[in-house]
């Protein structure tokens, strides 16, 4: 479990007081706080890892614009700003986790990505702890790194042979906060649901993005989808956390079961509960001591062996309600293959 925060983007502003950022940081104007050092410290008092977003380049910076104009044969950029910043957060920090972005205009020789990530597990405070993102120059993505995002709100159809993360934005058009956004162009709770447990499913971690105002709030919309989906992992959290790919990820003749697994225990994530509470799952194999349960509801469920290969389980009857169901229910299936 780890929340990352965006230490700079690219247009430059630091969001710590950075050394090679003169008067642009947020330390020497605005809110005059050290807001990588602050949120640290408050996650680290709740136990979760600190992830720190960096980019590469930036926009409007003159050097980088000269670096950019001789083809990015001079590196006087990288050498002035990228790197000292970079260092400067993991020995000030020591991050659990270096999001790296804004590389795709040049080649890693240019932004010293190798001697940078050589330091960084060999000598580095945190070499021992650290992981990192794929995006380390032009190229780079889903073939080098410690971890693949390939692309933002990057989905693989199959599962990958590598660890990697999708990375999605509650604003469906922006990473960042819009004042003109819409209630229509944010992510409902179905779809925050869909992409965790996908993704999870094919062995993936889930970064889910809020651009914050420019005061630092999180608008009430965003808290009220982020609430949302930490009360459905509160019920079925088992489900997701430590969990593993299971042999199967999603069921065959539907696109609305996927599988997890913890140990012996597969989890099987339905989004739509089946119109006569009867769920069909053909993929696991059950035996006489096959026990089932749905998380967040007491005892255990009826099942059967179903024609053929697979299982019907009869869910519990759900009294109607005005309110839209939930979605997302997990059957834990202990003793089946």
């Amino acid at each position: 479990r780890y929340v990352v925060l965006t230490t700079k983007h690219h247009e430059g502003f630091t969001n710590w007081g950075s050394p090679v950022s003169w008067n642009w940081n947020s330390v020497d104007t605005g809110p005059h706080r050290d807001l990588v050092g602050e949120l640290g410290e408050a996650l680290r008092e709740s136990n979760l890892r600190y992830g720190l977003y960096h980019s590469l380049m930036e926009w409007f910076h003159p050097l980088y614009l000269a670096d950019k104009q001789s083809g990015f044969k001079t590196q006087s950029f990288v050498l002035k700003k990228t790197m000292p910043e970079l260092y400067d957060l993991v020995l000030k920090y020591k991050p659990d986790l270096i999001w790296s972005d804004g590389d795709w205009e040049a080649p890693d020789s240019y932004w010293n990505s190798t001697s940078f990530l050589a330091w960084l597990y060999n000598d580095s405070p945190v070499k021992d702890t650290v992981v990192v993102n794929d995006r380390w120059g032009r190229g780079c993505s889903c073939h080098h790194g410690g971890f693949y995002n390939c692309a933002d709100k990057f989905r693989p159809g199959t599962l990958p042979q590598h660890k990697w993360e999708m990375c999605s934005s509650l604003d469906s058009l922006s990473w960042g906060y819009r004042s003109n956004m819409s209630l229509a162009e944010v992510m409902d709770e179905m779809s925050m649901i869909e992409e965790l447990v996908q993704t999870v499913s094919l062995g993936g971690n889930y970064l889910l993005n809020v651009g914050p105002t420019k005061e630092g709030v999180i608008v009430p919309i965003f808290q009220e989808r982020l609430l949302a989906l930490g009360r459905w992992l509160e019920t079925n959290g088992e489900a997701i956390y430590e969990s593993q790919p299971w042999r199967v990820q999603v069921e065959n003749t539907t696109d609305t079961v996927w599988y997890t697994s913890k140990g012996p225990v597969v989890f099987a994530i339905f989004l739509l509960w089946p119109r006569d509470s009867v769920l069909h799952l053909s993929s696991p194999v059950p035996s006489p001591g096959t026990q089932v349960t749905l998380l967040g509801f007491g005892g255990t469920l009826e099942w059967h062996k179903q024609p053929g290969k697979g299982m019907l389980i009869t869910l519990p009857y759900m009294l109607p309600s005005p309110l839209p169901p939930q979605s997302g229910w997990v059957v834990k299936l202990e003793g089946v293959k």
